[in-house]
């Protein structure tokens, strides 16, 4: 299956802000050694595209309610037929299907966005000096040199953390600045996605359900852990991409649950205190509710001797010392 179709709409959208900036009147050359028009065109591409995407979104989080709600009714299900999968399976599948949950829609939007992901990782792989077809996708020659030679801090954007020495040399970049502002990059990038992860459960709790909790588990830590091997390979314009769709989802999502927020049940009080695994011992994040230090044993009180009467002598009454 082609993709040509997101190649040249990605192009346009890009092409049509950077245009947009620099009728405005961001500088075209380099300030800092950054090229804001075409950087701004990128982020701006974010924006366009989660504005598309909004609607989605809503549906996502309307589908995690809905999930959320069903908890009680899945996690009688597992007793029901615990030791019986296949059973269980399909009957957690009727009750989605009953009560209109589907249980991958909170993975939707992301997969959506996969093909301007790929789309704008194959326009940037294109800013080559060296590529002959300049004018593919609706680009100028103008405009590909431009783009070509745009720059982040003297860091080109089509260049990565991975770039051959012929592609450096081919981009006029220094190996060592590149690395730098894309190994930056590429753990900004892994923070930011984990934190999106992170601030969903911590608002709706950990899923009873096994499946879309081996999803939640993906999110918060396989995705974040395997940029670590792929960022190697983005552009650093695909990395200033995800960061800012990162940093927009997060705006986003507090936006939202905010706005929306999730029903308080004892599931979920438990598991925002801690993201990562449900506290069992109590205390913030799980942690063990520091010893309170030992209190000191105080002497029992004695009543006061009342008005006008003589004072007690604590001598008497006690047995004389027999002499010796």
């Amino acid at each position: 299956m082609s993709l040509d179709w997101v190649y040249y709409a990605i192009s346009w959208i890009l092409l049509t802000w950077h245009s947009a900036w620099d009728a405005i009147g961001v500088p075209v050359d380099a300030v800092l050694g950054t090229n804001f028009a075409w950087i701004l065109a990128i982020i701006f591409l974010v924006v366009t595209v989660r504005v598309i995407l909004f609607p989605v979104f809503v549906k996502q989080i309307k589908s995690q309610r809905a999930m959320q709600a069903l908890q009680p009714q899945v996690k009688a299900l597992q007793e029901k037929h615990k030791g019986d999968r296949e059973t269980l399976q399909k009957e957690m599948m009727e009750l989605y299907r009953k009560e209109k949950a589907n249980p991958l829609m909170g993975c939707l939007p992301m997969f959506l966005q996969i093909p301007v992901f790929l789309g704008l990782f194959h326009v940037l792989r294109r800013l080559d000096p060296a590529k002959q077809a300049k004018t593919l996708y609706g680009w100028s020659v103008d405009q590909f040199d431009s783009a070509s030679n745009a720059k982040l801090f003297t860091a080109p954007i089509a260049g990565k953390f991975g770039s051959t020495v012929d592609e450096l040399a081919r981009l006029g970049a220094n190996g060592t600045t590149v690395k730098i502002i894309a190994g930056v990059l590429v753990l900004v990038m892994m923070g930011t996605t984990y934190l999106t992860s992170r601030q969903m459960i911590l608002k709706t709790g950990w899923a009873e359900d096994p499946q879309q909790r081996m999803i939640q588990r993906l999110m918060l830590y396989g995705i974040p852990l395997s940029l670590l091997v792929s960022g190697a390979i983005f552009p650093i314009g695909v990395i200033i991409y995800w960061v800012t769709n990162n940093l927009f989802t997060l705006g986003q999502q507090q936006w939202v649950l905010r706005k929306y927020p999730p029903p308080v049940t004892a599931k979920t009080t438990t598991s925002a205190r801690n993201p990562v695994q449900p506290a069992k011992t109590g205390g913030l994040f799980g942690r063990k509710p520091a010893a309170q230090p030992p209190t000191k044993a105080t002497a029992p009180k004695v009543a006061a001797p009342k008005p006008g009467a003589k004072p007690a002598n604590p001598k008497k009454g006690r047995p004389a010392k027999r002499q010796g």
